[in-house]
């Protein structure tokens, strides 16, 4: 199956920013409850290891991903980790909830395009969910950027482009349904647009599934890297794992002594 890069409503200026913002509070819920990127922990720890700054530049954040979980679980081995959220349309309540709950991190109020990170934003680059989100020659340019500022970068995607992928996705509205009532911050207007007009379990449905048609296979982020000036200077691991009854695909890019 070829990839397809069909619309998603969250990535549209026109969409209203409250209910894009409920969509990511959904899927950061939802990653932190089900420990969806436990294996992404050994990757992330190459990473670190590798960035030697202890400070993570999160790109494409969202409501915050699966980060407060993996937070916990970093900061074991790394307790002066500092975790940076980002994101091109900043979920700026959840950004506060997180840091409220973890004071290791920070976040960015203004818009960060993970095609051209500010300089000054310094240390390793992860991207959680949000690859797919951009187009080959865009998500080339997030690739070339993190080469040519010599960053460590890390990606991570919990869906594929399979049958079995998209098949799971049709179950997510139940979830938003099931889930909603323990997302925090609490919003009443999350409540209205989930039950009464359900136009968040319909959108993260319809997103959710265009999600798995857009993500890169393994070959297609190899050809990606492939395809980038100086690839050679950098060390490049891609591969899928395992993630309970799903997978996790990942590229991992550090810099060669």
């Amino acid at each position: 199956m070829g990839r397809i890069h069909l619309f998603e409503f969250e990535d549209q200026k026109w969409f209203p920013k409250f209910l894009r913002d409920y969509g990511t509070d959904f899927l950061q819920f939802l990653s932190n409850k089900t420990k969806l990127y436990k294996p992404a922990i050994p990757i992330l720890e190459k990473g670190i290891k590798a960035d030697g700054s202890s400070t993570i530049v999160d790109l494409g954040s969202g409501g915050g991903g699966g980060l407060l979980w993996l937070n916990s679980e970093l900061l074991k081995n790394h307790p002066d980790l500092k975790i940076i959220l980002t994101d091109y349309y900043p979920n700026l309540n959840a950004f506060e909830y997180t840091k409220n709950h973890a004071d290791n991190f920070e976040f960015i109020t203004t818009a960060i395009d993970a095609r051209k990170v500010p300089e000054s934003l310094k240390g390793f680059r992860t991207q959680f969910l949000s690859l797919h989100h951009f187009k080959p020659d865009d998500a080339k340019q997030i690739l070339q950027n993190a080469v040519d500022s010599h960053s460590v970068i890390g990606i991570f995607e919990a869906q594929e482009r399979s049958v079995p992928s998209i098949l799971a996705m049709l179950f997510s509205p139940i979830s938003v349904l099931l889930t909603t009532l323990f997302i925090r911050p609490f919003k009443f207007g999350r409540l209205i647009f989930t039950y009464l007009i359900p136009i968040v379990p319909l959108f993260v449905l319809w997103d959710g599934v265009v999600s798995s048609l857009r993500t890169y296979s393994v070959k297609e982020m190899k050809a990606l890297v492939d395809s980038l000036e100086n690839s050679e200077s950098y060390n490049w691991e891609i591969d899928r794992v395992k993630s309970g009854p799903g997978v996790v695909l990942y590229l991992l890019g550090t810099k060669k002594d």
